[in-house]
């Protein structure tokens, strides 16, 4: 096999195998597990050669009784934040992939693999330092903690390994992963069965709706990995778009990319509220003290690393995004 994806019936992983059949790539070893069924349909339009399930593809990399790759995306993980099993968290997120790298390592082969801007929990700083790197759930934790395995090998490296710190990614192929999908598809679903969006009233000292963080989509995620596996720069690197933008502003481009759609004009935020379009909710008290109100990538290190790539904005993204589930969801 040329290229192993691990996640790849997930959401970036899906994604990731796709933008890989673009490129004319089909020698692909799709890694990940499928005891939710339903995952298999971000596959079903694909081409890849072969398919293994995680505890089997672990047990041969543990046996050494795979062949040796060209190259290793790693986007395989469990990310639900809220998950209390600290015990399954760091086997699944931060052993599997000790133990993935180890064998890259030992083979020569380059290894991209997610990490995630939740490794710096509340901020307010996110560049890659120690210093900044507070997470607030085991699962930030378990990339907290890989990132960290990585850092130390990284001057005694056989093979290139890059690490991407994802922030809030959104876009196609997400639908599996229920509440913990992107604001931007609950957004839609709200839509399309309330007429409304809701968002949290205001928190943490911003006004109602006015949190903020940094929305990448995921096509800019996966040329992101692209990138490196082109380029080569062993590292860890904040993955976002280096512009915090409102939970207002994605409500709204969702909207109006709805209304579009329908050959209506644009809302304002103002318009929105008073035609019952947007609405906001009580703040969970389950969040407290373990909620971001604010991300925004440092970009200084990737763009250092020759990434130049410019990302989509939440208007262009959420607006691209609501046009293919309006493409590929049933009908309301």
């Amino acid at each position: 096999m040329k290229i192993i994806v691990t996640g790849a019936a997930g959401f970036v992983g899906a994604n990731n195998v796709s933008a890989l059949n673009a490129r004319g790539e089909s020698e692909i070893l799709a890694v990940d597990n499928l005891a939710r069924a339903d995952k298999f349909s971000n596959l079903a339009d694909l081409d890849i050669a072969d398919y293994l399930d995680k505890t089997e593809f672990l047990d041969l990399v543990r046996r050494r009784a795979l062949p040796k790759p060209d190259l290793v995306f790693h986007q395989g993980a469990c990310s639900d934040t809220m998950e209390a099993d600290g015990r399954y968290m760091l086997n699944n997120n931060f052993r599997y992939s000790v133990e993935l790298l180890q064998w890259c390592q030992e083979i020569k082969t380059p290894l991209v693999y997610a990490s995630s801007g939740s490794v710096y929990g509340l901020g307010p700083v996110f560049a890659e330092a120690r210093s900044n790197e507070k997470p607030l759930n085991i699962y930030g934790y378990s990339k907290f903690l890989f990132d960290q395995f990585v850092r130390r090998l990284l001057p005694t490296l056989s093979a290139p390994v890059t690490g991407l710190r994802y922030f809030n990614v959104y876009g196609p192929r997400e639908s599996h992963k229920g509440r913990m999908a992107s604001v931007a598809f609950h957004h839609f679903n709200q839509l399309r069965a309330d007429g409304r969006v809701r968002l949290f009233e205001g928190s943490h000292g911003y006004a109602d709706g006015e949190q903020r963080r940094d929305f990448i989509h995921v096509d800019d995620v996966v040329a992101a990995n692209l990138h490196f596996a082109d380029r080569p720069a062993s590292g860890i690197y904040n993955f976002g778009t280096g512009r915090a933008q409102s939970f207002n502003e994605v409500g709204l481009s969702v909207i109006n990319a709805v209304r579009a759609s329908n050959g209506e004009t644009p809302l304002s935020l103002a318009d929105a509220l008073r035609q019952g379009a947007l609405e906001y909710i009580t703040f969970p008290p389950a969040l407290k003290g373990k909620y971001q109100a604010y991300t925004q990538a440092d970009l200084t290190r990737l763009r250092a690393a020759g990434c130049d790539i410019e990302f989509r904005t939440v208007q262009q993204g959420c607006a691209e995004y609501v046009r293919w589930l309006l493409s590929n969801s049933p009908a309301a």
